[in-house]
């Protein structure tokens, strides 16, 4: 416990310091820790320490992690890549998804989200590099989408997501969140109220902050390497 318990204080201060370096206001950037293919102990440790936010890339295990847990107050995002035959059981458990990218998926979302739960928080996944080996929408593609999105019944819309293409350099790792973030203020200036930009992992959230991301999925910072 001790492990997880510092890596998370060290994290959520250095996620203040840099959210105080790039002029924002305290708190305005959630934390979202990435527990796939980590024990049940470790979320048990990140929960015991605070974390309430945990993103589980695989649906399956993720609803395991969920019941597991017995705790009704943690969230749970789905932010893997989300197959047709996956829809139903991530739209029954989670509170949020990711990687919406395409239609078709936000579509069977709301056709099978119990109306019990709420609304399911969702936000587009954009490939926002083009590239061949990643899933989401092209950044042309995303305001239309987003149009319909908006309007089905037991979502709620919330933004955009993307997992740029490895930069080295932290002025090259702000480009592609610079882009992220004029993609938001476009469409928002066509009549949608959105606010998330989840982007930036543990090698590049620092540039996310900087460009406004408002969630920053962190995992090998906060519990090791997979399997640790």
């Amino acid at each position: 416990m001790i492990k997880v318990t510092e890596n998370l204080r060290k994290i959520q201060d250095l996620l203040a310091l840099e959210t105080q370096s790039a002029g924002r206001p305290a708190g305005s950037v959630q934390l979202l820790a990435v527990s796939k293919r980590q024990p049940l102990q470790a979320v048990l440790d990140a929960a015991g320490a605070g974390q309430r936010h945990f993103g589980e890339n695989f649906a399956q295990e993720g609803i395991d992690k969920m019941l597991a847990t017995g705790r009704n107050d943690l969230v749970w995002h789905f932010i893997g890549h989300l197959q047709s035959n996956k829809t139903r059981i991530v739209a029954e458990h989670y509170q949020w998804v990711h990687t919406v990218d395409r239609l078709k998926i936000a579509q069977r979302l709301s056709e099978q989200r119990p109306a019990a739960k709420g609304e399911l928080n969702v936000c587009l996944q954009v490939n926002i590099d083009n590239e061949d080996s990643k899933s989401g929408l092209a950044a042309d593609e995303v305001a239309a989408v987003a149009t319909k999105v908006a309007t089905l019944p037991g979502l709620k819309l919330r933004g955009l997501m993307c997992i740029p293409a490895i930069r080295t350099s932290a002025t090259e790792q702000r480009e592609p969140f610079a882009r992220m973030r004029q993609l938001l203020d476009s469409i928002n200036e066509h009549g949608l109220e959105l606010d998330t930009l989840s982007m930036g992992m543990t090698a590049d959230y620092a540039a996310a902050v900087q460009e406004g991301a408002t969630i920053v999925r962190i995992g090998t910072a906060l519990f090791g390497a997979r399997g640790e």
